[in-house]
């Protein structure tokens, strides 16, 4: 651990490691905190990646947005990538740990001097906004500008690394929506799109069809794009504008087919139909029919701009791809799974894969940020559950668990079954009871709701 020294008292280079720059970074306005960002746009981020040398052009990239599997989807092709011999760097969020989960090299870290040395390098750029031409538009000195927000230097930091590692490809993620994403400045040599539900709707749209749209924002002129199976208010979205841009569009239920599917505790394995070619047994380590789809649609966008990638690379990137919070099995005895799924559906492909697996009387430890489809939610879990635990998912972001535990209890109610949620505000004291109705009942754990929820629970688990 390097001692702490006041970051004017260090010159030039203030920052030494990476939590220094989070720690910068934290200072400024964040979303995902629940923060107000007053205005939404990409001249920020624009300015600032040119005064930066525009890193986001440093490498090829492929981009991703969607309501969910985008995260999944990013880090396989990155993976793929990487076990092809390609250095990929890799942008995600959130981060459930350790915030250079976001930063990473196709999963792993980033040595600190990367971080630390693009960190300085983004705080010159910022410290010297009052100077430049761009200074109106944002810089804390600026009288009348707005500085610019978390996600937006988050992710300059994320380019100015992948140039500071000299890496050959990059696997981008959006933050939420897409066309005003701050990742929305790359050029891409492909969009890649997952399947779309309503998420963020104050910002997004209240409906499918607004929030397609708002995600078809990544669809870059004459640049293929790559299309998860989707409603038909969602696909026509996405078929227009992929029209109006020229852009070739390949929607996977056309272009590619899944089967033999079979889950275990280990993970996922299946074949993989596209082009005339069939992948055999491939697997992925993490469990969840979603999770074969969504390698599904990884390699087919990969094997159509880099058509060289070869099937040991895909078989190698596949097999040893993992991402935290994605059926994450924490224990083996009490069994303890955590997923970050935080919508109706996602959580209703998360309980179906945990049921088939363990059966359908575990304990739910449950927690989700504000403004969720609790009650959607509640009628997923409420069947397959014993024994319900609501508590709060962590302080990072605003949470209501109280109203959490009325829909579900108000909801059990109509099934007879209200003595079996439960309500636990204290999160550490809402884990060990988990564990104790487990050990006492030999029950598995499922913990889920947020992202936020499962960093909780591993927190617990790890004082432990």
């Amino acid at each position: 651990m390097v001692a702490s020294t006041p970051l004017h008292d260090r010159g030039n280079n203030p920052f030494r490691i990476s939590s220094d720059v989070y720690d910068w970074l934290s200072t400024f306005a964040n979303l995902e905190r629940g923060q107000n960002i007053k205005n939404f746009g990409l001249d920020r981020i624009r300015a600032l990646a040119e005064l930066a040398g525009h890193p986001e052009t440093y490498a090829p990239s492929i981009h991703m947005a969607g309501s969910k599997g985008k995260g999944s989807v990013t880090g396989m092709i990155a993976a793929i990538l990487s076990a092809g011999g390609i250095k990929t760097a890799r942008y995600a969020s959130p981060h459930v740990n350790d915030f250079r989960e976001r930063i990473t090299l196709a999963g792993d870290f980033f040595g600190e001097d990367v971080y630390s040395d693009a960190g300085n390098e983004l705080r010159r750029i910022v410290e010297g906004l009052p100077q430049s031409p761009f200074a109106p538009l944002f810089g804390r000195s600026c009288e009348n500008g707005e500085e610019a927000s978390f996600f937006e230097l988050a992710t300059l930091w994320f380019f100015l690394c992948a140039r500071r590692a000299s890496c050959q490809a990059m696997a981008v993620e959006t933050g939420m929506g897409g066309r005003l994403d701050a990742t929305n400045i790359v050029d891409p040599l492909a969009s890649v799109i997952t399947i779309i539900e309503l998420e963020h709707t104050e910002y997004l749209g209240n409906t499918i069809a607004a929030i397609a749209g708002e995600k078809a924002g990544i669809i870059k002129p004459g640049r293929h794009v790559f299309l998860a199976e989707q409603n038909e208010e969602a696909l026509a979205v996405f078929k227009e504008h992929a029209e109006r841009k020229k852009s070739p569009l390949l929607y996977f239920p056309e272009h590619a087919e899944v089967h033999d599917i079979h889950l275990s505790r280990d993970g996922v394995s299946f074949t993989l139909k596209m082009r005339g070619q069939t992948l055999e047994h491939l697997t992925v380590p993490i469990a969840g029919k979603v999770q074969a789809y969504n390698a599904g649609l990884a390699v087919l966008a990969l094997k159509t701009v880099y058509p060289d990638i070869s099937e040991q690379s895909i078989r190698q990137g596949l097999s040893g791809f993992t991402l935290p919070a994605r059926f994450q099995r924490l224990c083996v005895n009490p069994p303890v799974i955590v997923d970050g799924a935080h919508t109706p559906a996602s959580v209703q492909m998360c309980v179906e894969a945990f049921s088939s697996l363990y059966g359908e009387s575990g304990v739910l430890l449950f927690g989700c940020a504000d403004g969720k489809d609790v009650l959607g939610m509640a009628k997923v879990c409420l069947s397959r559950f014993s024994r319900i635990i609501i508590t709060t998912p962590g302080t990072f972001k605003k949470s209501k668990p109280e109203d959490v535990y009325a829909t579900f209890s108000g909801e059990a109610k109509k099934h007879f079954r209200e003595s079996s949620v439960h309500f636990i505000p204290d999160t550490a004291a809402a884990v060990d009871k988990a564990l104790e109705l487990a050990r006492e009942f030999e029950l598995p754990v499922l913990g889920t709701g947020s992202f936020y929820m499962v960093a909780e629970i591993q927190k617990r688990l790890g004082n432990q």
